[in-house]
């Protein structure tokens, strides 16, 4: 573990992970996913994620770039929940109208997390989200395990209250296979025959719509971008109800897990497929990265520079009863396993 700088005055650390066919660096800003690197077949080591050289540049420039986003993933309307009748408000960080990644400055994302323990392939950090924090009730404990294994980067989180409280966390690694300018020629599968339509704001109404006949369907693999009119990219910012119908189960802690996406490259012969535990798959397609400094040795990001595979519940859930229930109550754990796997 070495340090990497400081916020507000605390030291961040960084902790590196390696096997033998994978490396990865995780920091305690935000739980992020700094650096993470595969073998590809030619047995050349394949840099696979977005990722910026300093604390600093993380605060100012990062769009959530390996975080782990939440308290609350995705968006809340209005930032207004009722839960057990009492009527909340959370902070409004979009366009001052709305609940996004858990709100601002101390959203989990971009927050101070503490390494509790380490070993060459793991690392595990807990941040502890006070009551009434960004308006959520509760204190909440999350603790989040990455672990390689091979070529897998496996995400386990914990979360337990003291009092009823929503929650919803998501990993928000830019996946880019080769090292391109952008994703737009990679290949994405994702185990989907329904989306949720949003609106302006990216809000959804709790409607879901078949994704056969838009330019969202991925039930076959297929080339990221959708030519649209003049042959401009029709960008993707949508939510995914996955169909389940390939699952397995967790060796580990009995959990099962369900194939939601392949992500693949040509270019370099990797694939990633992404398994979890969770209901719905937030694709982003990084449309509208724009970051004004370099990132990891000198790379330059722009728009859609990397794929955001966020495996999450839906947004809005809270107001959407007939999505599965994000309320954690006393007594409860919170559990999350999500692996990316590449080959």
């Amino acid at each position: 573990m070495r340090h990497f700088g400081n916020l507000d005055g605390q030291p961040i650390h960084e902790v590196m992970l390696a096997t033998a066919d994978a490396e990865a660096k995780i920091i305690e800003y935000g739980a992020v996913v700094r650096d993470l690197k595969v073998r590809r077949a030619d047995g050349a080591m394949q840099r696979v994620v977005l990722g910026l050289e300093t604390v600093d540049d993380y605060v100012r420039h990062a769009p959530h770039f390996g975080a782990v986003a939440g308290r609350y993933a995705n968006r809340i309307r209005g930032g207004r929940f009722t839960l057990d009748g009492v009527a909340h408000q959370l902070v409004l960080n979009q366009d001052g109208r709305h609940h996004l990644h858990g709100g601002g400055p101390t959203g989990f994302g971009k927050s101070l997390w503490r390494c509790i323990h380490h070993t060459a392939a793991s690392a595990t950090l807990v941040h502890v989200s006070p009551d009434g924090s960004n308006g959520f009730p509760g204190t909440l404990q999350l603790t989040c395990r990455y672990t390689l294994v091979g070529k897998s980067l496996r995400m386990e989180l914990f979360a337990h209250t003291d009092k009823a409280t929503i929650v919803n966390f998501c990993q928000h690694s830019y996946f880019n296979l080769d090292g391109g300018a952008d994703i737009l020629d990679h290949s994405l599968e994702v185990r989907a025959n329904l989306y949720l339509p949003a609106d302006a704001d990216l809000i959804v109404n709790g409607a879901l719509q078949p994704v056969s006949g838009s330019p969202f369907d991925y039930r076959v693999a297929r080339a990221v971008k959708n030519p649209g009119p003049h042959g401009r990219h029709i960008w993707c910012d949508y939510s995914f109800m996955l169909r389940g119908d390939k699952t397995e189960a967790s060796v580990a802690d009995g959990l099962r897990l369900a194939h939601a996406a392949t992500f693949a490259s040509g270019k370099s012969g990797l694939k990633l497929d992404c398994w979890t535990t969770e209901p719905v798959l937030h694709i982003y397609d990084g449309f509208k990265v724009n970051v004004p400094v370099p990132g990891l040795d000198g790379a330059r990001y722009g728009a859609n520079a990397g794929l955001c595979l966020e495996a999450q519940h839906a947004p809005d859930s809270p107001n959407l009863p007939h999505f599965p229930s994000t309320v954690l109550r006393p007594g409860d754990l919170y559990r999350q396993v999500t692996e990316y796997r590449f080959g």
